[in-house]
């Protein structure tokens, strides 16, 4: 029996270090200023509170929490 995802909805996740670094720096010449989101899916149920995730951000490059975005 397959199940049904309509309830899974598609999130996007923001490293919070280079948001951070983002507000500080206006130019547009740094590393830090251009943003990679990662997408992913949630169930809209069972998980009320935002998504957080350790992920791998190329502009810092190191691992880093990864939180849900709206």
């Amino acid at each position: 029996m397959a199940k049904n995802k309509g309830t899974r909805i598609i999130i996007t996740l923001r490293c919070t270090e280079c948001q951070k670094t983002n507000s500080n720096k206006v130019t547009s010449t740094t590393k830090s200023s251009k943003k990679i989101d990662y997408t992913t899916t949630k169930n809209r149920r069972n998980t009320p509170n935002r998504l957080e995730l350790k992920k791998f951000c190329p502009n810092c490059n190191t691992h880093t929490k990864q939180k849900e975005i709206k």
